[in-house]
């Protein structure tokens, strides 16, 4: 196991420059470059900046370098742990992902927790029910929250229950009160929870109906296998075949989906923090991209491949745990 854990590492990567070399080169080939953007150069710029200023810049980021030669540099500086500055405020850009971290993780993790919490009891109800109305009932929720897309639904929720035409039940952008650094800790923690409800439930939704639509269908199979009929034959009580035999069995499918919902959930970040305004790794990649602010993207493109990456590589740990059977000597 040790040595398939090693290889594995030893084989992100090459993935991780390839990743980071397309996304490199997407950003240099297209056109304009975030000097114009910030000098009024481009549509829509920033403000006056002279000519002479203008290639000062360009040549102090190195935006008037060959692609490979440019994304070679990069590399240089991104193996000492430099991803730069901003072009856009001159931050460090790990400062910027620092400050920001913490929100979407916390964003993206209760998404895939209560995903999971939800998804997996659903899709065992409705492969014991198959058939019956329990089943037909969560297959037409399930398809129906699966065919919304996520900032049709973020709006929805706004206009419903945050301050629109009907309700007023909770808060309609941003992860703080106003008045939040005056709360005490636990009146800013509650504070903090319902500005994280709609955004949390926008983010949740979608995973929760594909999730419990594999685990029906692995439940399902794992319930007509040879091992199921000999326990229930042998006089165990349904309870233990269920979660002791069928379920574990059931989970292979389930953990596969975990390798690809995180990379999803924070890539669907992207679009849930603007719509919310929630200072986070997703508002933060849309303000680059709208910029072009290339030692930002990169930088969360660099965190984001390697979340991907380690998510599969804990995929293929988790397999062993849950089947004993499996083995990667």
């Amino acid at each position: 196991m040790t040595t398939y854990i090693i290889r594995r590492i030893l084989l992100l990567v090459p993935t991780l420059f390839g990743i980071t070399l397309l996304t490199f080169l997407l950003i240099r080939l297209s056109p304009g470059n975030a000097a114009l953007l910030k000098g009024g150069g481009g549509e829509g710029g920033g403000r006056a900046m002279t000519a002479e200023v203008r290639e000062q810049m360009i040549k102090l980021y190195g935006l008037d370098k060959p692609p490979l030669v440019a994304y070679a540099d990069w590399v240089g500086r991104s193996l000492s742990l430099d991803l730069g500055e901003s072009i856009v405020d001159h931050q460090a850009v790990t400062k910027k992902i620092a400050e920001r971290l913490p929100l979407t993780i916390s964003l993206a993790g209760s998404a895939l927790v209560l995903s999971y919490l939800i998804a997996i009891p659903l899709g065992i109800a409705a492969a014991l029910r198959r058939g019956k109305i329990v089943d037909r009932t969560i297959s037409f929720v399930v398809f129906v929250l699966y065919s919304i897309p996520s900032f049709a639904a973020a709006l929805f929720l706004i206009l419903l229950v945050a301050g629109g035409d009907y309700l007023n039940l909770l808060p309609m952008y941003g992860a703080d009160s106003l008045n939040a650094p005056e709360m005490s800790p636990l009146a800013w923690l509650w504070d903090r929870i319902l500005h994280m409800i709609l955004p949390v439930v926008c983010l949740t939704y979608a995973s929760l109906a594909s999730i419990s639509r594999y685990a029906r269908v692995s439940m399902l199979e794992a319930l007509g296998q040879d091992f199921v009929r000999t326990a229930r034959a042998k006089g165990l009580p349904e309870r233990l075949v269920i979660f002791r035999h069928a379920l574990r069995n059931a989970l292979i499918p389930i953990i596969t989906i975990f390798a690809l919902e995180l990379p999803a959930l924070i890539g669907g970040a992207v679009i849930i923090e603007s719509i919310f305004s929630l200072p986070g790794m997703g508002q933060l990649m849309f303000q680059s991209l709208d910029s072009k602010d290339e030692p930002v993207i990169m930088g969360i493109t660099v965190l984001a491949a390697i979340v991907t990456l380690l998510s599969y590589l804990a995929a293929d740990i988790l397999y062993v745990v849950v089947d004993p059977r499996i083995s990667y000597e």
